[in-house]
């Protein structure tokens, strides 16, 4: 297992490009791999790429703790950013996003976000045939992330730590680990930080998350928009006093603060790695184990996790009873989350949407949220919505009712909208009557 050297690094996104790329003492950047294109990089990465700047990409789509085996399509689009980046690793989660499908012989539905894996012996089975199908699909190596989680699985039959140093061991797969999901999991689930740290096998560390949240009612919330709180860096201080991280990165998704607050974390964290360096009491490095030879995983074992998940998502995203054994309070709140954040990415992907809707957007799309589940990605989420608030009875303004057909007729019809800059602004200017 090689082990790249990263340093310091922080998580690119298109609102802080400009100052990731003054920030002093950034050794690499980290990108959402589905927010890049093969052949449309950024100018702001290729700036990176070309002074030497080391980008990594991290996968959120490719759910590797479904039932499905990986599909071939966003496997091989997660390699090609890779080889266009000329990255040494690529990174993906320990998550499920979907479920339904031809296992189960029902629709397939998307969470739009990560949902935790049971750990069982089940799930770990097909993880680990996932990763492998994975680490054989891909042109450098492989690393995934422990997510954070609002809710438990009845019947787990191992700790984190446990899951994650049987999944490596049997892969050979590297870890991301995410100290700030370690902190989520001990305020939502109550699981120790420290035990996990000390089950997992840290030569198998490729880097560190380190991320802000806030709690609302006893429960953590992962926001990434938040600062780093000191319990999030002392439980980074406990990895780096056990294992020097290869690399440790600062993750902000939104709510951007300015340039000056954004260093003043990356100094933060630079500390809490060097207190850890200070108390680190030097020992003999593990041996590294070569992965165990696999069985492939019996039709019925993915066909048994295939229907729980579906049944935990469905209760999430479809308003179905929530199957027996889970905490509903914590379902209940993991599905207005779910809800909140699909409805702030549609507002993303079709801004023009809250600006027709004004103030009723949020409630609107939340109440739509309720029962139908997202079935494709978000542009299809919107058209989905914009279809439902259309049909007879939904709209009394006629106002909106016209700005929003005329929205969707611009990326329904047969051919596709005009690029050209006049057309654009023609069509913006008529939604501006039609609200008039």
């Amino acid at each position: 297992m090689t082990t790249v050297r990263l340093g310091t690094g922080i998580g690119w996104r298109p609102e802080i490009a400009d100052a990731v790329e003054a920030m002093p003492g950034i050794d690499w950047v980290e990108v959402v791999a589905e927010n890049v294109c093969r052949g449309h990089l950024p100018a702001s990465l290729l700036r990176l790429r070309e002074r030497g700047t080391t980008v990594v990409p991290h996968g959120v789509s490719l759910g590797l703790g479904g039932a499905e085996r990986p599909d071939e399509g966003r496997l091989t689009a997660l390699a090609e950013r890779a080889s266009t980046l000329g990255s040494p690793l690529v990174t993906e989660h320990i998550a499920f996003v979907r479920a339904g499908g031809p296992l189960t012989a029902s629709p397939g539905i998307e969470a739009g976000h990560l949902l935790p894996v049971p750990r069982t012996r089940d799930a770990l089975d097909v993880l680990c045939e996932n990763v492998r199908i994975a680490q054989d699909a891909l042109p450098v190596p492989l690393a995934v992330e422990n997510i954070a989680a609002l809710f438990s699985w009845p019947g787990e039959e191992m700790t984190e730590g446990q899951f994650l140093y049987e999944l490596a061991d049997r892969t050979g797969v590297q870890l991301l680990v995410d100290v700030a999901n370690l902190h989520t999991n001990h305020v939502n689930r109550g699981e120790d930080p420290a035990k996990a740290l000390a089950e997992l096998p840290l030569e198998a560390v490729a880097y560190v998350h380190v991320a802000g949240g806030f709690e609302r009612d006893g429960v953590w919330h992962d926001s990434h928009a938040h600062p780093v709180p000191r319990p999030v860096l002392d439980i980074l201080t406990d990895l780096a006093s056990r294992v020097s991280p290869p690399g440790v990165l600062l993750e902000r998704d939104e709510n951007f603060p300015p340039p000056a607050e954004l260093e003043r974390e990356l100094d933060a964290i630079r500390g809490a790695v060097e207190a850890g360096d200070r108390a680190r009491v030097p020992s003999a490095p593990e041996p590294v184990q070569e992965p165990t030879a696999a069985e492939p995983v019996p039709g019925a074992v993915r066909e048994r996790l295939a229907l729980a998940q579906t049944a935990v998502l469905s209760s999430l995203v479809a308003g179905t009873p929530v199957p027996e054994g889970f905490d509903r309070r914590r379902m209940r709140v993991q599905a207005r989350a779910l809800a909140a954040k699909r409805a702030d990415v549609v507002a993303k992907v079709a801004p023009e949407l809250p600006e027709i809707l004004g103030g009723g957007y949020r409630p609107a799309f939340l109440a739509y949220a309720q029962t139908r589940p997202m079935t494709g990605g978000h542009r299809h989420d919107a058209m989905a919505f914009v279809a439902h608030l259309l049909h007879p009875g939904r709209l009394d303004d006629p106002r909106t009712r016209r700005a929003l057909r005329e929205w969707h007729r611009d990326r329904s019809g047969p051919r596709p909208r005009s690029h050209r800059p006049t057309t654009r602004l023609a069509r913006a200017a008529r939604r501006t009557l039609l609200l008039r």
